[in-house]
């Protein structure tokens, strides 16, 4: 959490640097965006750590509809900048994830990354890396040194630097996506694209009187 709340703020400070403006996110538009909090929400449920079993396919089916989700999300919204990065490195991550029932650590990426109390203490997602793992040059194998103390994955690069990116462009009016049109709404009599007042009332017809000529 400390590497994702530093490329935020970092972000949203080059986003200023550069011209930008946090208001700029009241233009970006999100298609499908409850897709990403419910695929985040499953990868922080606690799973069962078992290799093998109906707990490791529990955890498979999991963390595979967790990834599908953000992979769909990232997909329909690839038009908004930092989306394609992003996209690259989610698929990176999941691949490496199905490929060994979980996300490798390198014991020597924690150790270097001040994290060596961490080994006694890996999630049901995460495990020490072992000779039958898989795709590990693209685990968990980046170790970031303190005060962050974190390793980090190939895929996590492209997700921070996707991050990164659309914070920035956001800030700076560039979203790449339109909302889409509202419907007709009524727009007053005096505003601009109302309907054309009606024009003057027409003279009044002569009064006239039973009986009487004109």
């Amino acid at each position: 959490m400390i590497l994702f709340g530093s490329v935020i703020l970092l972000s949203v400070l080059t986003g200023y640097l550069v011209g930008g403006r946090l208001r700029g996110f009241e233009r970006l538009y999100l298609r499908h965006w409850w897709l990403a909090p419910i695929g985040l929400g499953l990868q922080v449920l606690e799973l069962p750590d078992a290799r093998h079993g109906t707990d490791f396919l529990v955890r498979m089916a999991v963390l595979g509809v967790s990834y599908a989700l953000l992979l769909l999300f990232a997909g329909i919204n690839i038009r908004i900048p930092g989306m394609p990065l992003l996209l690259v490195g989610l698929t990176l991550n999941a691949v490496v994830v199905i490929a060994n029932g979980g996300m490798p650590y390198s014991r020597q990426a924690l150790e270097a990354s001040g994290q060596t109390a961490a080994l006694k203490h890996l999630t049901s997602k995460h495990h020490l890396m072992t000779s039958e793992d898989r795709l590990t040059p693209l685990a968990d194998v980046i170790p970031i040194p303190q005060p962050i103390g974190q390793v980090a994955s190939v895929g996590d690069v492209f997700v921070y630097a996707g991050l990164a990116w659309l914070i920035v462009a956001v800030m700076r009016g560039r979203t790449g996506e339109q909302a889409p049109q509202q419907g007709w709404r009524y727009r007053g009599r005096h505003r601009p694209g109302s309907a054309a007042a009606p024009g003057p009332a027409p003279p009044p017809v002569a009064a006239t009187r039973w009986g009487t000529s004109p």
